[in-house]
C-alpha cells in the first residue's frame, strides 16, 4: 500500500457500501457560518515501546469551525506530529473521539480512513510528494483518479486548480522542471482538487527559501479568505503568525489557544 503519509499513495479499491463516486462540487465552500468541522474530545495517543507507555497526546480537546485558519505549533517531541496524524486520519487515537465534518472517524479501519483522506482532507506536506514522472496536471489529477472521477472532468478540475495557484503556464511541466515554490503550489492544487473539508498543511514552507515561503503563506491566507478551512502544523512562530488562531502544543497537551476566552 506504500507510505501511508503519502497523499499520492493509491487508495485500496474495496467496496464498503453503495456510496457514489466523488461528485462535482463548487470550487469554494460556503462562507464561514461557525459550523464545526473538526471536533476532538479528550484524545489520547499512547505508544508501547517494550514495557513502556509513552503518552504522545494527553487528553487533547479542541474544535475548529468552518472557514477558520488554525496553526498548531510546538517544538520537536511536543506531540504536534502525532496530532497531525490524528487530524489527517493517518492514525486512530488510543482513546477519545474525533469528528470530522460531523462523522466519527475515531475507530475507522485503514480502508475507511483511506477513503476519508482521499475525499475529505487536502494534504500539503513539506516534501511535496509529487510523482516525478508525471506532469503537474497529472499529479493534481491523482486524487480524482482514485475517487473514480471521469477523465474529462478530472482534467478540467486539475487545470482549473493549477490556474488558481498561478501555474496555468506550467501544467505540462514535471516536478524536476519546477522550482520548490512551484512544486508546493502543485501540491496545494492537488490538495484542493477534491474540494476537501479541511486543507491540512504540515510544515509547508520547510523546504523553501524565504521568498518562496512568503508566497506559499500568502497563498494559504488567500485560501482562508476564500472560505477554506486551513489547519497548519509548524514549529516556527513566524509561520504560525499567518493564521488567525494559534494553538500551542507542549508535552502532548494544549498549552495555550489564542482563540480561547
Amino acid at each position: 500500500m506504500g507510505d501511508p503519509t503519502d497523499p499520492t499513495a493509491r487508495v485500496p479499491v474495496v467496496v464498503l457500501d453503495d456510496e457514489p463516486t466523488l461528485p462535482v462540487v463548487p470550487a469554494v465552500p460556503a462562507p464561514h457560518d461557525g459550523r464545526t468541522i473538526i471536533a476532538v474530545e479528550n484524545v489520547w495517543k499512547t505508544y508501547h515501546p517494550g514495557d513502556l507507555a509513552v503518552h504522545a497526546l494527553r487528553g487533547v480537546t479542541f474544535r475548529v469551525s468552518e472557514g477558520e485558519f488554525v496553526a498548531f505549533m510546538g517544538p520537536s517531541g511536543s506531540g504536534k506530529s502525532t496530532l497531525m496524524h490524528i487530524i489527517g486520519c493517518l492514525d486512530n487515537p488510543t482513546s477519545g473521539t474525533y469528528l470530522l465534518d460531523g462523522q466519527d472517524v475515531s475507530s475507522l479501519s485503514e480502508v475507511q480512513l483511506a477513503r476519508i483522506r482521499n475525499r475529505r482532507i487536502g494534504f500539503v506536506f513539506q516534501g511535496y510528494h509529487l510523482l516525478p514522472r508525471l506532469s503537474a496536471a497529472r499529479n493534481v489529477e491523482l486524487p480524482l483518479v482514485y475517487a473514480g472521477v471521469a477523465t474529462d472532468e478530472r482534467r478540467r478540475r486539475a487545470l482549473a486548480e493549477l490556474g488558481k495557484v498561478g501555474l496555468a503556464e506550467r501544467v505540462q511541466h514535471r516536478p524536476t522542471e519546477l522550482s520548490g515554490g512551484q512544486q508546493q503550489r502543485v501540491a496545494i492544487a492537488r490538495a484542493l482538487v477534491t474540494n476537501p473539508a479541511v486543507v491540512l498543511a504540515d510544515e509547508p514552507t520547510g523546504n523553501l527559501d524565504s521568498q518562496a515561503a512568503v508566497e506559499i503563506l500568502d497563498l494559504l491566507r488567500s485560501l482562508h479568505a476564500a472560505g477554506r478551512t486551513v489547519v497548519l502544523i509548524t514549529h516556527d512562530a513566524d509561520v504560525a503568525a499567518v493564521a488567525e488562531r494559534v494553538v500551542h502544543i507542549r508535552d502532548g497537551q494544549i498549552a495555550s489557544d489564542s482563540a480561547a476566552a
